[in-house]
């Protein structure tokens, strides 16, 4: 009988703690911190130093000379903003490029125990080519739909002049809203189930026998129809691990944070009282410095957070190995390899 999503807890602890620990060693470390964040393991455990508030620039002098000047309607101003649209995008797809990449490398150092990410970059590039195209295929439908189920309302809304005269049909307003609501939650739980469940139990089967993304699904509906109690446990106890997570590396980031603010928060604090007293004001150049600064401050943190998710970014995925492994054969002969069998056909030496 397959196990419960609470018996796998133990064997991916003990593959966690094997993996960093036996021994520990700070190039391991560092890699999977690296794919970790780009994968997107990191922001789904909750860790380091996300969510918490801190505020650098109370201090610094207020802008009383130097003004961004208005653009006053100038076509220059939409095609900034126009190229500044175009370079997100064009960063947001290389970034989800990159992330399918490593989701893949991310899998194969779980399984091997070892984060080799050139060796996995190279032989892992046609199954997560088709991950990248789903994934974008998905963010467009999962915008579209969302865009659709607001927008859809509110432009009947307003062709019927409800927002014309709100006073008088403030309960079809609230209904509406509620009904809006309801269904926008129901579809953000859906949008993520199926993102979860994909990188969870399709890539896997990508990796191992290089189905496309149709196909892994096809062959995981029937998995989840054929075990709907064990794949409904699995959902509930990894949102209860991911809780759990999210407290513990989230009280850790918060201990990091202090002790790295102690003596950079100093020596920033000397460089304002500095800068005041030598009459500086916001100008390009003290701008320029600022985003600098603030710049690097940001990747510290983002460092710091990653460092810290090391232990949450190897057990969430040797967590989803285990409870897929005791229902997909070739995992499980990848977790659970044979001992080699004793070479009967050479003489024995008497």
């Amino acid at each position: 009988m397959p196990l419960s999503p609470v018996d796998v807890v133990s064997p991916a602890f003990e593959r966690m703690k094997r993996q960093l620990f036996n021994p520990f060693r700070w190039g391991q470390w560092f890699r999977l911190a690296l794919v970790g964040f780009l994968a997107g393991e990191i922001g789904q455990s909750g860790g380091g130093t996300a969510g918490i508030p801190f505020n650098l620039g109370a201090s610094f002098p207020r802008p009383n000379k130097f003004q961004v000047p208005s653009p006053g309607g100038e076509p220059f101003f939409f095609v900034a903003i126009l190229i500044g649209v175009l370079l997100i995008a064009i960063v947001a797809v290389l970034l989800t490029y990159v992330g399918s990449r490593m989701r893949f490398v991310l899998f194969d150092a779980v399984v091997e125990g070892e984060c080799r990410i050139r060796d996995s970059w190279g032989r892992r590039g046609a199954p997560a080519f088709r991950y990248f195209v789903f994934q974008i295929l998905f963010a467009l439908t999962g915008f579209i739909s969302v865009a659709a189920l607001i927008g859809l309302p509110i432009l009947a809304a307003l062709t019927g002049g409800l927002f014309q005269n709100a006073s008088q049909h403030i309960v079809l307003l609230v209904l509406g809203g509620i009904v809006v609501g309801g269904l926008f939650l129901m579809l953000l739980f859906t949008l993520v189930l199926v993102q979860v469940l994909t990188k969870d139990f399709v890539v896997p089967q990508m990796a191992l026998e290089d189905v496309s993304v149709s196909d892994g699904w096809s062959r995981l509906w029937s998995f989840l129809k054929a075990d709907k109690v064990g794949y409904a446990g699995y959902i509930g106890m990894k949102i209860v691990l991911r809780i759990a997570a999210s407290i513990v590396l989230g009280i850790m980031g918060f201990i990091a944070l202090l002790l790295i603010l102690i003596p950079f928060g100093g020596i920033g604090l000397i460089g304002v009282l500095a800068g005041r007293a030598a009459g500086l004001e916001w100008n390009p150049l003290t701008i320029a410095i600022a985003i600098v600064f603030g710049t690097l401050a940001v990747l510290a943190l983002i460092l710091l957070g990653a460092l810290i998710s090391v232990p949450a970014v190897v057990f969430f995925p040797a967590y989803s190995m285990y409870f897929f492994a005791e229902r997909y054969p070739p995992l499980h002969a990848l977790l659970y390899p044979r001992a080699p069998e004793p070479d009967l056909s050479s003489p024995s030496i008497p």
